[in-house]
């Protein structure tokens, strides 16, 4: 490689100037209006991600977006999005009175917004677009390595990039690493290197270097908005409460509860063996009442059981046809079914099923993630009724319970330090934004060394 290619292969430029400023009146007034600043901002900057809580309007946010750069720089948006949801936006733009087409590969691509699905990513391999978005974009990191890297590669010369999701785990760096590197602003490693301290002898184990820690919140408050209410950012909150969220909690077997911290393998043992009265205990709750029930499962063979005991329950696993799965689940959106049983893993993320205000789990893995997300399909705002989550386990399980408890109040722990960190610079950034970048445009004859590639 001659020195003048090694050094044009440097200055791929981390900086971009792709930016559309706007007012806030010319954006769709059936936004509330922290939503049209945060759209306005997310446009300024041109390559953003919006952390916001289930029920804050990311869809109606992202769609406006989209809808901005196609109408000021022509050309076409894609939305990627998790299965089901694709069709959900779809609806959601015909409300908001924006254009959305569904499609399955490149060839069905028209100019304005386009939505797909993450599974179908390898179908639009050459395509130019103007814009892309990832919705509920922290499910990256439930992708192999290789899809992640796909998805950065195949949109690094987007001009304009934006990720939503709910607020991401605050104590996973990783998660707001790989946010970072998408959107063109620092790959992980480098934020790692720049803000981080490793942490003892596991690899996964980083935390904030102590005079980093102001500078690192700031720099991510420049490219991120984090939000939970809109009260937060001094905004009008009405119609922004969450009902009573009720936890049952029913131990499916009369063992002596144990304290030990079981293996992998002795857990899933104790899970199968108390399988029948678990899902006999979900049955009975279901089967007693006339209202709506989304039933969580673990196992493929508790998926089979709850499907063959509970009156009308559609099951929807994750060998099913795409297109089962997505009827299925926009089905129960429109509350023609009285029960679905599905896995967090393969319905947890995206879906608005705030109609439902009842949900059961028969089994809980480790993830406190999915749990989380789980919970909030139901448990959102927009919601009217209190939430009811029943969770049946074996006595043998308690310690699953108590780490997820655990990992939950680690969470809130550290997600409310992260609302607290970025919420005067959220504000900031809300009000002053702009794109302060200025494009370099060399005036001067620079003399160079005679060395290869120069002479």
């Amino acid at each position: 490689m001659k020195y003048i290619d090694f050094i044009n292969a440097k200055s791929t430029a981390s900086i971009h100037n792709d930016s559309i400023q706007v007012d806030t009146p010319q954006l769709n007034p059936a936004l509330y209006p922290f939503q049209r600043d945060i759209v306005r901002w997310a446009l300024a900057k041109g390559r953003a991600a919006i952390f916001a809580d289930c029920g804050l309007g990311k869809t109606a946010m992202q769609l406006e977006w989209s809808s901005k750069i196609c109408q000021e720089r022509g050309g076409s948006v894609l939305i990627l999005a998790p299965l089901a949801v694709s069709t959900q936006t779809v609806a959601e733009g015909v409300k908001f009175g924006v254009a959305v087409h569904l499609c399955e590969s490149a060839a069905d691509v028209v100019p304005g917004i386009n939505i797909t699905n993450y599974e179908k990513l390898e179908k639009f391999k050459g395509c130019n677009f103007q814009g892309v978005v990832l919705d509920e974009s922290s499910i990256l990191k439930s992708f192999t390595g290789k899809v992640r890297n796909q998805i950065i590669d195949l949109f690094s010369e987007t001009p304009f990039r934006l990720a939503c999701t709910a607020t991401p785990a605050p104590n996973d760096f990783m998660e707001l690493g790989n946010h970072a590197e998408f959107l063109g602003v620092m790959s992980y490693s480098e934020m790692l290197a720049m803000f981080f301290v490793h942490d003892g002898g596991q690899t996964s184990k980083w935390r904030l270097k102590g005079h980093a820690q102001e500078i690192f919140w700031r720099w991510m408050g420049s490219w991120a908005v984090v939000l939970d209410s809109p009260a937060t950012l001094g905004y009008p909150s009405d119609g922004y409460d969450l009902p009573e969220l009720r936890i049952h909690e029913i131990v499916a077997d009369e063992a002596e509860p144990t304290s030990e911290s079981l293996s992998l393998m002795e857990r899933r043992r104790a899970r199968k063996e108390t399988l029948h009265l678990r899902c006999a205990a979900a049955a009975d709750l279901v089967n007693k009442s006339d209202e709506q029930w989304l039933v969580w499962c673990d196992l493929n063979a508790e998926s089979e059981e709850l499907t063959k005991l509970i009156d009308g329950a559609v099951e929807v696993k994750g060998s099913d046809k795409a297109e089962h799965r997505a009827n299925a689940m926009l089905g129960f959106s429109m509350g023609l079914q009285h029960c679905l049983v599905t896995k967090p893993s393969i319905a947890g993320f995206g879906m608005n099923w705030q109609q439902c205000h009842n949900m059961i789990f028969t089994g809980l893995s480790d993830s406190y993630e999915q749990y989380y997300q789980a919970v909030r399909r139901c448990w959102r705002f927009g919601q009217v009724s209190p939430v009811d989550v029943y969770i049946i386990i074996s006595s043998r399980e308690g310690c699953v319970k108590e780490n997820i408890e655990r990992k939950e109040r680690d969470c809130a722990q550290m997600h409310d330090a992260m609302i607290a960190q970025t919420k005067e610079i959220t504000k900031k950034e809300l009000q002053s934004t702009c794109r302060i970048a200025t494009p370099y445009t060399p005036t001067s004859t620079m003399n160079l060394p005679k060395w290869e590639g120069f002479a």
